[in-house]
């Protein structure tokens, strides 16, 4: 599994310096309840279908609490279909809220889609500043399974076991793939590693600094 670094993620967002205050250190129970409201199913909508909410990945409330950040590769994977999140209030119920992508980028695997409607939903904050080490101790908060055992957050943790460059050198030109030349013409940038459990339906949700209650990456493979 591996994450790509915070500063593209803010870079993408455009959004860094907005968000909900949080405690310099956070408990993982602390943080679980605090962030749950913000990570959000994301897919597409159908009115008229059953069901009309149909699961593509994880999103998270990012900015003025009307954005939400996922994978570009989620995004995609709609085919042009309406997207929307999901809502559920306090007794259980489920809403919907629509969304359009306002900026996309493909190197770096990320969406981000604008919320319809005025009402702002609280935000995670992303880290200040690019200081993850290898060892760290980290959580992650997605949907793993979809919808199977309805849509709550799950949570899990581990640590950043290795921060690498997205583009290895190859060992000749005769290894060279179209893939690697594209990527290298974009640019190189680091990467997380985890060592935690993770599946398909996190992709798209935040990975969170283990101390600080911060986003630091995001999970995209």
């Amino acid at each position: 599994m591996r994450t790509d670094r915070r500063r593209w993620l803010a870079a993408a967002a455009g959004l860094a310096a907005l968000g909900l205050a949080r405690p310099v250190r956070a408990d993982l129970p602390a943080l679980i309840d605090a962030a749950r409201a913000s990570v959000l199913p994301v897919g597409v909508y159908d009115p008229l279908g059953s069901p009309r909410f149909g699961f593509r990945g994880t999103s998270f409330v990012v900015g003025d609490g009307r954005h939400v950040l996922t994978n570009e590769h989620v995004v995609l994977s709609a085919k042009g279909a309406r997207l929307a999140v999901q809502l559920r209030d306090a007794q259980g119920g489920d809403s919907w809220r629509t969304a359009d992508v306002v900026a996309r980028d493909d190197a770096h695997d990320l969406a981000l889609l604008r919320l319809d409607g005025d009402e702002a939903l609280p935000a995670l904050r992303l880290a200040a500043r690019d200081d993850a080490r290898e060892g760290m101790a980290i959580a992650l908060m997605g949907f793993p399974i979809g919808g199977l055992l309805g849509y709550r957050a799950v949570t899990h943790r581990g640590i950043i076991s290795s921060i690498a460059a997205i583009t290895l050198p190859a060992l000749n030109a005769s290894r060279l793939s179209d893939r690697a030349v594209a990527q290298l013409r974009r640019g190189n940038f680091d990467i997380f590693q985890l060592d935690a459990t993770a599946y398909p339906g996190h992709s798209g949700g935040p990975v969170f600094d283990g101390a600080s209650g911060d986003v630091i990456a995001v999970v995209n493979m």
